[in-house]
């Protein structure tokens, strides 16, 4: 994976020009491996649903997985036969790989795929791409778990396809529903920034793409799908599970510590209310206010937790300032990653004496609230003193979101955008993969 590429932005999008173009609007993949049985009926299918009802141009791909059966001639034949058709042949396997490869060279702006099988009705392709030619979304996916498809399946996929969305639900904060639909479109503009971030070629590859799209705020449109499971699907699953959870693992780790650029995706269209500067309203306000809550509840816990701990053996002066300063190391770590989104350890040494900072303040606070709690009544109950410490700790906290967002961990976002673009084709910066094109013309 290259990090180390300037990208520019992304434009911001559009709905796709109306004249007629070289390149065809559409460009339909189907990656196959062994499929000389059913490959011939499935795109002369395709290509006639596609004549009769899609319009604009269009173009299907076969990928072809380096099969070793007849699958590369009768590739062949629909290519010399069809003007839609094209054929790549590639020496390796992988289904990610070949559309990798395929998405790469395409000169079509919306870029799709489907399974050799057709499970997914193909009326549902024009409402697949509609949102992508129109500007209103970057990727688009077909969805089998929505209430209204329509899907006929064994209980043992059904069960399967469901409990890999709840784990991408519960470890990668996954919102999309369907990850595992082999019926998906994507921008091409936005294939270009994002096929070089992922590294799957097998069964993952579009998990992953659908993940790191969703974490880098690109809107993907789902489109509820009728599917009749192909009961001669030579899918291995048990693989193919093993290698998706080694995958979810793997991008897990990446968010988690930072390692993935998505800001060459995080702020990339003009047209988003969300780049849009009102004056007076701060950016993400409401995203850190919620980070923030989230993080002072936990710190507060373990704040009261440490306060209880150093109580048993120390006056409540210093059992408070013993409890407060372990806890605001631990806060202020907690909000420079979680709240205000700073990764890596630029400047993490200075975020930490000016939280110390923030922590004097509050330090005085609840010191001052304790001083006066005993002043006034002069053996307060435990029960007592925590009353007093929470609401003193309630009257620091607003003063130290302030603090933090303001002086901490101000926002120079706007300032680190970069103000050109950047010329040439990203994708050359890609990986490429070793793919022979034996099409009769290049089309």
């Amino acid at each position: 994976m290259r990090t180390d590429t300037s990208w520019g932005t992304l434009p911001a999008r559009e709905h796709l020009p109306v004249e007629v173009t070289e390149a065809p609007v559409l460009d339909v993949t189907i990656p196959v491996y062994n499929e000389e049985r059913d490959l011939e009926p499935c795109v002369r299918r395709l290509h006639g649903h596609l004549a009769r009802t899609f319009p604009y141009s269009f173009r299907i791909t076969i990928a072809d997985n380096a099969s070793t059966d007849r699958t590369a001639d009768v590739s062949a034949r629909l290519d010399a036969e069809l003007p839609e058709v094209r054929a790549y042949r590639l020496e390796q396997k992988g289904r990610g790989r070949a559309l990798r490869t395929v998405w790469s060279h395409s000169d079509s702006p919306v870029l799709a795929y489907m399974d050799v099988d057709l499970s997914t009705d193909l009326n549902a392709l024009l409402p697949l791409v509609a949102p992508l030619i129109s500007g209103h979304s970057d990727l688009a996916i077909g969805s089998r778990l929505s209430r209204s498809s329509r899907v006929v399946r064994g209980p043992k996929r059904e069960f399967i396809s469901r409990a890999y969305n709840l784990i991408l639900k519960s470890s990668l904060s996954a919102r999309f529903s369907d990850a595992q639909c082999g019926f998906k479109a994507i921008r091409r503009d936005v294939a270009q920034r994002l096929l070089p971030m992922v590294e799957d070629t097998g069964w993952f590859f579009d998990t992953e793409m659908l993940v790191l799209a969703e974490r880098a705020g690109l809107r993907i449109h789902e489109v509820p799908v009728d599917w009749i499971d192909d009961p001669d699907s030579t899918v291995n699953i048990i693989s193919t599970a093993t290698e998706d959870l080694k995958g979810v693992w793997r991008v897990g780790r990446a968010l988690a510590v930072g390692a993935l650029p998505l800001d060459r995706l995080a702020r990339p269209f003009g047209d988003d209310p969300r780049d849009r500067r009102l004056p007076g309203v701060p950016g993400g306000l409401a995203r850190q206010l919620v980070g923030f809550c989230v993080v002072g509840a936990l710190s507060t816990l373990f704040y009261l937790l440490l306060y209880s701990l150093f109580r048993a053996t120390a006056s409540p002066q210093l059992a408070n300032a013993g409890a407060l300063l372990v806890s605001a190391i631990v806060n202020t770590a907690a909000n420079r990653r979680l709240t205000f989104g700073v990764r890596g350890r630029d400047g993490a040494v200075r975020h930490q004496a000016q939280g110390l900072v923030v922590f004097a303040i509050g330090l005085a606070l609840t010191s001052g609230s304790l001083a006066a709690l005993d002043a006034a009544s002069g053996n307060p109950a435990h029960s007592t003193e925590l009353a007093v410490l929470i609401a003193a700790n309630l009257a620091a906290t607003v003063l130290r979101f302030l603090l933090l967002r303001a002086w901490v961990f101000p926002d120079r976002r706007a300032d680190e955008l970069p103000r050109t673009e950047v010329s040439g084709d990203p994708l050359a910066d890609a990986p490429a993969d070793s793919a022979a094109l034996y099409s009769r013309n290049a089309r």
